[in-house]
């Protein structure tokens, strides 16, 4: 198990790798509130397609509740890690290192609700950052939805562009329920 320490909000968080075989299959609930939303706008002109994403307000703030697992079967050579606070594991960081085009997937990030706000989730996406380039990865990509403001704004903070989207990842009606595909992601800069 690689342990590092780091001071977030006064206290000590350590980063720890965890056996992916130990945490295959369990179920982590994720609850997230947005306020904001991404629309989609497309124009056809002689030029070519034109896309926008705008972001807009909800009429009301949207609470979205899922199940995820994690270590799911579809996962390359996935590794995990969890970020520990008095003994405790409070996040969580799922990777893939997805050969064929060396990207780095960050398949799941994920910081228990009274933990957020505190650096914890940063702290991961730094070990993840770490990870792809100790891998010579040459992209860290992830993939969230356009309903997930937080989590937008989150990613991008820590460096991450859109770099594409899928208007009917999981449903057809996908645009109009303002939850589609966004990719995001952040080239690695090897050598450092």
């Amino acid at each position: 198990m690689e342990n590092k320490r780091k001071r977030v909000g006064g206290k000590t968080l350590e980063i720890i790798r965890l056996n992916p075989e130990l945490y295959k299959g369990i179920h982590l609930t994720v609850r997230y509130t947005s306020k904001f939303y991404y629309e989609i706008e497309i124009s056809k002109e002689e030029t070519g397609l034109h896309f926008s994403l705008v972001r807009k307000p909800f009429e009301q703030e949207k609470e979205k509740v899922f199940d995820d697992t994690l270590i799911e079967e579809w996962l390359e050579t996935p590794q995990l890690f969890g970020a520990r606070d008095n003994g405790e594991i409070v996040g969580y960081l799922e990777l893939s290192h997805e050969q064929w085009n060396n990207r780095m997937r960050v398949s799941n990030i994920m910081v228990e609700e009274p933990y957020r706000g505190r650096g914890i989730g940063k702290a991961l996406m730094e070990k993840a950052y770490q990870t792809a380039v100790e891998e010579k990865a040459r992209m860290l990509i992830l993939e969230t939805q356009s309903c997930n403001d937080p989590a937008i704004a989150f990613y991008r903070a820590c460096g991450f562009e859109i770099i594409g989207f899928d208007l009917y990842a999981y449903t057809n009606n996908d645009i109009e329920n303002h939850e589609f595909r966004i990719e995001m992601g952040k080239p690695v800069l090897l050598g450092e």
